[in-house]
């Protein structure tokens, strides 16, 4: 399935460097993030790249990230590592996934009507009235999530949205219509709501989890570039495909790099906005920092590493406990290749799986910071045993 060309749409001016911000003593403070890195962030996030057909946004991460590195591979279903060191011994991972929800085309009614399965875990509740794109071999076919109108509704029986009763509406009057526009059982589809900024301090989208931690990790790739550091180990920057259907493309990626330490980084829930329950997903908050998880899967001395770091630079973090599963590529890394040390470092975010998903760019920016700190805290060959 080809997906629609992305046509580039201009920077908003808001994310530029504040030229006339200045620091104690009159200095010029520069926005963190370059222009150049917000436009990529701006364009990545928008492009559409569904688990399962995210070539399209691998291809624009490689070209932003290839200045940045000596080296990139591919694997067979789309996974993308830039390496630097290539030819170090050992190996340390930094890692993201850069695939986002969608759905699959499963029915077409005789009266042109299209009912849909989950690609990953898409929401049925945030669909009615949603716009979507249908990803053709001819191109986009636009579609929208219809829902019978309040006036219709019986008070008292109104039915909830469910896999049973959302649909999407071509303007179509018959399933031969609808076929005649390319679309048919198996079509991709994927809303078309686009990144903006809430307040000057927040970036909100759809696909933010997790293609911002794509974009967290090409960021560290480029400091390392920029401040001229060199590591005493071989770095894969490691951007990985579907995750968002049980952690895949990570899976099958540990087995081919083979790394010693695997730094990921992933999204987790902030709880701060109405209807959430803090005494059930913990106490996290978008602006305090960087989330640091405890759970069989993360390796205490790999965190002991990562908190002294942060301590150090004096950057912000908070802590969540995770239970069995991160449900991160986390436990893809640490269960497989025999077990690698690893960790994970969360990016706050609002409104997981909707069209809104909002992260407070001052987190992004010390995500970046602790992970660049953290990869110069390693030491070549570091022993992370529990009994040296």
């Amino acid at each position: 399935m080809v997906l629609s060309k992305y046509l580039p749409l201009p920077l908003q001016t808001s994310f530029m460097p504040k030229k006339k911000t200045t620091g104690k003593k009159g200095k010029k403070s520069p926005s963190f993030f370059d222009a150049p890195a917000l436009e990529f962030l701006k364009t990545y996030l928008d492009n559409p790249s569904p688990t399962g057909f995210e070539s399209k946004g691998q291809k624009l991460w490689m070209e932003y990230i290839r200045p940045h590195c000596d080296t990139i591979f591919t694997d067979n279903y789309g996974t993308a590592v830039a390496v630097i060191n290539p030819k170090a011994d050992y190996k340390v991972v930094i890692e993201a996934h850069c695939d986002e929800i969608s759905w699959f085309v499963h029915y077409i009614t005789k009266d042109g009507f299209i009912y849909l399965r989950r690609n990953g875990g898409s929401d049925h509740q945030i669909a009615p009235s949603k716009r979507v794109n249908i990803h053709t071999d001819g191109g986009i076919v636009k579609a929208v999530f219809g829902w019978p109108a309040i006036h219709v509704r019986e008070p008292g029986k109104e039915e909830n949205p469910s896999l049973k009763n959302i649909f999407l509406d071509v303007g179509a009057s018959s399933d031969k219509e609808v076929e005649e526009m390319g679309v048919h059982v198996g079509c991709v589809c994927t809303y078309e709501d686009s990144f903006m900024q809430l307040n000057n301090r927040y970036f909100v989208g759809r696909a933010i989890d997790n293609r911002i931690g794509g974009f967290m990790i090409a960021e560290v790739a480029r400091l390392l570039k920029k401040n001229k550091k060199k590591l005493p180990f071989g770095l894969y920057i490691t951007n990985s495909v579907q995750e968002e259907v049980g952690l895949r493309g990570a899976e099958m990626i540990v087995n081919r790099i083979k790394p010693d330490v695997a730094i990921i980084t992933d999204v987790c829930h902030d709880t701060q906005t109405p209807m959430m329950n803090k005494v059930a997903q913990g106490d996290i908050a978008c602006g305090k920092g960087p989330v640091l998880a405890y759970g069989p899967a993360v390796h205490n001395n790999l965190l002991k590493v990562i908190i002294q770091t942060a301590q150090r630079r004096n950057i912000p973090f908070q802590r969540e406990a995770v239970s069995r599963n991160t449900g991160t590529d986390t436990d893809a890394f640490a269960f497989n290749g025999g077990g690698v040390v690893s960790a994970l470092i969360s990016l706050p975010l609002r409104y997981m799986h909707t069209t809104v998903e909002s992260v407070h760019q001052k987190d992004v920016e010390n995500v970046v910071k602790l992970i660049y700190e953290t990869l110069q805290s390693i030491k070549k060959g570091q022993d992370f045993s529990y009994f040296k």
